[in-house]
Parts: structure tokens; sequence; C-alpha cells
């Protein structure tokens, strides 16, 4: 598998084996992390960090992950401080930040816009969310989570709940999983129901999945929770009409399997109560931890950095 100065797009340009392969790659990058040896593997590299969309963790996890590599970051948060406020082109932008530096990481709230970049830049860039679209190393440390819980991903049963028509980190977790023998419960209002082409695409690769409006969780091993995105619909009465539309608390509880574990990428708003924090079933602050080992492998890998 050839990694340098690869691009990471979208989830569904890796095969299993290369998933598997980061996922492994990722636990000796936090076991080295654990043992303090990673801190020289990046030196003298830079990072470009461009987030056109608001972020709190995957922006600043890849900055941590490059910091704790001994790298370097330059970038920007939002478009108010940049040229692009003066009608400068994304693509444009992009290419001045690759002569700075030695790789992206680039969120825009444009669906495709990361394809595109990445074909105008010489530097491996890095898809750190595109619209509703895909959101692929959100995904890899989603995966990294399940099997550090589990020591497997194959034979699960998998809930997903909330916005899976907006989504773009559901989108990419269930593309991922065509890879892997699961079962799949979507829970989510009508109007947000997982697209066709997610549900043809898991058909396609014979994976069992069922959709339902019942918070229904019994029988799963993980239940992943996603906000109702109010920044993604294009009407807000649309909105109005389904904010709120699950919540769990306590009342879950005697539903869930014993050793069954909830996530959510974060940030929540009201869809997770915070009395469910302290059971054993919360998951969601150890899964946005692990995305640091997960994005330290990932930086190393593009820069065909071995460890």
């Amino acid at each position: 598998m050839k990694w340098t100065k690869k691009h990471i797009i979208s989830i569904k340009d890796f095969s299993r084996e290369e998933i598997d392969f980061i996922l492994k790659k990722s636990a000796v990058m936090e076991s080295l992390l654990k043992k303090g040896r990673t801190y020289n593997l990046m030196r003298n590299k830079i990072l470009a960090s461009l987030f056109f969309e608001p972020s709190t963790r995957t922006r600043l996890s890849f900055e941590a992950a490059m910091l704790r590599l001994g790298g370097n970051v330059i970038g920007f948060s939002g478009e108010t401080d940049t040229s692009v406020k003066k009608g400068e082109t994304i693509i444009d932008t992009l290419r001045m930040a690759a002569s700075y530096s030695d790789l992206i990481v680039m969120r825009n709230s444009t669906e495709g816009s990361a394809r595109l970049a990445a074909e105008h830049v010489d530097k491996p860039l890095i898809n750190g969310g595109d619209g509703a679209n895909q959101h692929p190393t959100q995904t890899l440390l989603d995966l990294y989570t399940i099997q550090k819980e589990f020591k497997k991903i194959d034979g699960l049963n998998i809930a997903m709940v909330g916005d899976l028509k907006y989504g773009r980190t559901v989108h990419s977790l269930a593309n991922a999983l065509e890879n892997y023998k699961v079962r799949l419960r979507f829970i989510s209002p009508e109007e947000l129901r997982m697209p066709d082409y997610i549900t043809s695409g898991l058909r396609k690769g014979r994976i069992h999945f069922e959709e339902t409006k019942r918070l229904k969780l019994d029988r799963m091993d993980v239940v992943y929770v996603t906000r109702i995105q109010q920044e993604r619909f294009p009407d807000p009465q649309e909105y109005e009409k389904v904010k709120g539309a699950y919540v769990l608390d306590e009342k879950i509880l005697p539903d869930l399997k014993k050793d069954a574990i909830i996530m959510h990428p974060l940030p929540r708003v009201t869809e997770i109560s915070h009395r469910l924090d302290s059971t054993k079933h919360a998951r969601y602050f150890e899964q946005a931890q692990n995305g640091i080992p997960v994005r330290m492998a990932l930086i190393c890998l593009v820069s065909g950095v071995d460890f």
C-alpha cells in the first residue's frame, strides 16, 4: 500500500485491508504516545490547518496531533480573517497554503470541496469534513473506538440515531461498515432518514439494515448518536419539526445490553443526558480522545514517516 502523499478524502477510497492497516498503526501510535516516543517524528514539518467552517474537536485534535509529533501548525478557523472574504477563491488559498506547508487538513461546508481541492495541490490533503458529505478521519477514530472496546468489528449490532440525512459522520461510518459483517439499525424521524445512496451501497454489499422511527435499542452493541444539525437545514421550519426528536437518558438503560456502548461525534446538545456520562456505557469522551493517535498515525503515513 502506497501512503506517502496520499490524500485522505473519503472513506470510500479505502479497502478493508487499508482501513484495518490504519487501525493497526493507530494502536502502534497510541502505544508510542504513552511511552513518549513520538516527539521527533514530524520535526521541522508544517501542517496547514484550514478550517473554513467552525470546528472544535477535529481542528484541535489535528493540531495537537501535529504538535505531539514535534511538528508545527499554521492556519485559521473561519473565513472572517482570510482573503476569501476579499473574493479570493478557495483553490488559490489552498495553493498558497500548500507552498507554505508539508501537508494540509481542510474543512469546508461545500460537499465535494475536499476532492476538488486535492486536484490542485501537490501536498497530501486530509478532509476534515466537507458539508454533509464525508468525514473520513472521524470514521477511522469511530472504528478504532469500537475495535478497542470489542476487539473486533465483525459480528456487531450497531444503531445510528438522530440526523441521518445531513450527518456526514454517519454517512462515512455507514460507508466504512460496508467492509464488515455487521447488522445496522437506523433510527430517525422520517424527514431525516439515511439517504438512498447510502442504503443502496449497503444493499450491494449485502449488509443487513433496518430503519425505524422508534428509539429501539435492544440487542445493540453500539449506539451511535448524532446531533440534529440546525445549520444543515435549508428550511428552518424543517428543523423545528424534528429538533429534540430523541433524547437518551436514564430511561433507556434497561433496554441496553450489559456491555453496550454509547458513542457520539460531539458536540452534543440535548440528545444525550449528562446523567449518562458516568454510566459504564458512555464512550463519547474516550472516542474524542482516540482522535489523537488516529490522526497522528495518518499524518505520519501520508508524510512518509515510518513508525
